[in-house]
């Protein structure tokens, strides 16, 4: 066996081998620190990006949407002041009509009274012509000379009265002439005022385009167009769950059940969307789309009451129908509402205009009914078109 101071030398080895791993390490893993924090810091200022990023573009979607809304709100108003102005140069020109068939007639009798009156003149001249004045100067026939007198008496009258008649005619004439003048001048400004307003209809109309394709454009930039769907649907489901809430309180209406199948179309147009096809972006329709004509009437389907009217995300100017027994119709899209909560409307009523608010790119209505809170196909309780 070797002596023990023969193990110092290997002991000292070990020892200047281990001395030499710790002091290694320990600058290994000194210079390693540094580029550990500097890569952890490069990751958290990636994060502060990405959150800067996503809450920018949560801003701009934002904006996106609210210049939407306000652009459908100001083609909304712009169509209400055409309608109206429509129906009142309507109006108008129904009172001109009548104004200018009382014209006509005054004119007729104004010229058959002067007619009448010439011919009593002619026939007062005609008796003039005879022996008057020598009846006048012969006291001997005292009775031809007073039923002379009296038959002269009579045509006098009679011219009378028809120069008065004459006179009133004359006055009624005039009248509706200048009547019938200031319903020309009214016509005249109401046609101005619709043109200035169809005018913002237009300028109405190309801003909620633009609106439409910026918020278009900003979805597929972002490429979140299946979470803003998403969203309009949960928005339009709870106000549809509260919507039920409230029409469970009416009890006077049937519902939709006996007409199953023959209910008239709120708008008759091309399907362009049916019942369960996946809509861009993804998601299954809960009802259909129809194309139609901007400003042209939607129809109720059945009596019913609404029940809301007002914007709603996604889904532009909606109005909404109860018909008892837990039957609802909802109308989207619309330009203009012509109903407001409260309203009783029967079958084939006019309730809003045909539109393209709330982010559609063509003009069209997006229709459903729901049972109980639940969408159902519309297409099996509407007749065939």
């Amino acid at each position: 066996m070797p002596p023990s101071h023969s193990k110092t030398p290997f002991i000292i080895w070990q020892l200047g081998l281990l001395v030499f791993c710790c002091v290694f390490f320990s600058t290994a893993q000194a210079q390693q620190k540094p580029q550990a924090e500097r890569e952890l810091q490069q990751l958290q200022n990636q994060i502060k990006r990405t959150e800067q990023q996503v809450k920018q573009q949560q801003r701009q979607l934002q904006q996106a949407e609210q210049k939407l809304q306000q652009a459908d709100k100001a083609l909304a108003e712009a169509s209400g002041k055409v309608r109206q102005t429509s129906q009142r140069k309507q109006q108008l020109e129904q009172e001109s009509a009548k104004l200018e068939k009382q014209q006509a007639k005054l004119q007729q009798q104004l010229n058959e009274q002067q007619t009448l009156l010439a011919a009593q003149l002619k026939s007062a001249y005609s008796m003039g012509q005879h022996d008057y004045s020598r009846l006048l100067l012969n006291q001997q026939d005292t009775g031809k000379l007073e039923r002379v007198l009296t038959y002269y008496q009579y045509f006098n009258q009679a011219r009378i009265r028809q120069l008065a008649k004459i006179n009133q005619t004359a006055q009624d004439l005039a009248h509706i002439m200048a009547k019938l003048d200031e319903q020309q001048q009214l016509l005249a400004r109401e046609l101005s005022a619709l043109e200035k307003q169809q005018q913002q209809l237009q300028s109405a109309r190309s801003s909620q385009q633009d609106s439409v394709q910026q918020l278009q454009a900003l979805l597929k930039q972002q490429g979140n167009q299946l979470s803003y769907l998403r969203q309009n649907e949960s928005s339009l489901q709870n106000t549809i769950n509260e919507l039920r809430r409230l029409a469970d309180l009416n009890k006077d209406m049937s519902g939709l059940s006996s007409g199953k199948g023959r209910f008239p179309w709120p708008l008759k147009g091309q399907l362009l969307q049916r019942f369960g096809q996946n809509r861009q972006g993804g998601m299954p329709s809960r009802g259909i789309l129809i194309r139609g004509i901007n400003g042209s009437n939607v129809q109720a389907i059945a009596d019913g009451r609404v029940i809301y009217a007002d914007w709603l995300k996604g889904y532009g100017w909606v109005i909404v129908l109860d018909h008892g027994a837990g039957f609802m119709s909802l109308y989207g899209h619309n330009q203009n509402l012509l109903k407001q909560p409260g309203a009783q409307v029967t079958s084939g009523e006019a309730i809003a205009l045909v539109g393209a608010s709330g982010g559609q790119a063509d003009a069209g209505l997006y229709f459903e009914i729901r049972e109980k809170g639940e969408a159902v196909n519309p297409l099996s309780w509407l007749s065939r078109q």
